[in-house]
């Protein structure tokens, strides 16, 4: 794919609805490969959740736009030495295109060169076994730190649901 389309940018308070949309199409709606909506019910997120994350120090949301479309973003939040990825999300009709590996790149880079963390931390859900393949090819590697599935992230639908913590090396990018 040709991402010289594409702009990669930090997001602002003004973009917090359509980038809780574009994460709650990614997360919960029918289509594309990251679609959580057959184990979870309920918005993965919403606005205020959006504009409370931009809000905290150290942290930030960064963007792609096509043209003046929203198609992907990613939030990274500081803390020490490691930075915390979250919220990662490409637009379903654009997934399975480099987008997303392109997108986590760029934050990578950001986060090690810009706010000179040395390692990237996330979580997925634990039986999403082709997303935490995802982050193994980029370099990810699984930590064993398993918790509970997080209520405020909405309702399983099927029990027994958990998170598990991936961690990668900035040095590895």
């Amino acid at each position: 794919m040709d991402f010289s389309a594409f702009r990669f940018e930090k997001a602002d308070l003004g973009q917090a609805q359509a980038i809780s949309d574009l994460i709650n199409l990614t997360y919960r709606g029918t289509t594309g490969w990251t679609t959580e909506a057959a184990i979870i019910q309920g918005d993965r997120t919403n606005r205020q959740e959006i504009e409370a994350a931009m809000l905290n120090p150290g942290a930030c949301f960064f963007v792609v736009n096509q043209l003046s479309t929203l198609v992907a973003c990613i939030y990274i939040a500081t803390k020490k030495e490691q930075a915390y990825l979250g919220f990662f999300s490409v637009h379903p009709h654009l997934q399975g295109q480099g987008l997303g590996k392109y997108m986590l790149t760029q934050a990578e880079m950001f986060a090690r060169n810009t706010l000179g963390v040395h390692k990237f931390v996330l979580f997925v859900i634990s039986q999403r076994s082709e997303l935490i393949a995802f982050y193994q090819r980029q370099g990810y590697h699984r930590t064993g730190r398993i918790e509970a599935y997080p209520s405020y992230l909405g309702t399983p639908k099927i029990a027994g649901l958990t998170i598990e913590y991936l961690e990668k090396n900035a040095s590895l990018c």
